[in-house]
């Protein structure tokens, strides 16, 4: 069996992005990345409750509060939504390649927030050297939330989204391969 590793962030459109994958039998291990430090544990407990809605079995969770605050911090703030993605990548690849997964899910699609215009995007695929499978990528997000309600995840993720506390009010949407190792370096 095809397995991957789906991120789940318990907004609209990573669940979206699941169930499409799922249903092409394709097992799904759901990783959530939490920044309990500044947002609680509200988002996770909305991932966890999503990945059980889905039939999704394996559910890892990362605590990254201290991760993002580092970022934030250190780096350019400009940077942080494409340094943070890059970061969850990375993650993600370790844990698809020890489950044995061949593949990442997101629920990013092109241009809805500033780390998902084209160039960012690819941006954050050079972070690792697996695929990465998106398949919202060409929808807009009236699109996403109405199927997300015809599925039923729309009830579990509405709220606010509090992915963004830790980002800048001016996001980089043109980021370049060689700014962001730059960036990294200030992390080690």
């Amino acid at each position: 069996m095809v397995k991957a590793v789906v991120l789940l962030s318990g907004g609209i459109d990573s669940p979206v992005a699941a169930w499409f994958i799922k249903r092409l039998g394709v097992e799904l291990i759901a990783l959530h990345f939490s920044n309990r430090k500044f947002t609680g544990d509200e988002p996770e407990k909305k991932a966890r409750k999503l990945a059980k809605f889905l039939g999704i079995k394996k559910f890892i969770c990362i605590d990254a509060s201290d991760v993002f605050e580092k970022i934030a911090t250190l780096c350019n703030r400009r940077f942080y939504f494409v340094l943070m993605k890059r970061y969850m990548m990375r993650e993600a690849e370790k844990i698809a390649k020890k489950e044995g997964c061949s593949f990442i899910v997101t629920g990013e699609s092109i241009g809805q927030v500033s780390s998902q215009t084209l160039s960012n995007l690819i941006a954050i695929t050079k972070a690792v050297s697996m695929p990465i499978v998106r398949p919202l990528l060409t929808m807009d997000k009236q699109e996403i939330v109405d199927l997300a309600k015809k599925i039923g995840t729309f009830e579990i993720s509405k709220g606010p989204e509090v992915c963004d506390l830790l980002g800048p009010k001016h996001p980089v949407t043109r980021s370049k391969h060689e700014e962001l190792l730059k960036e990294e370096e200030l992390l080690k």
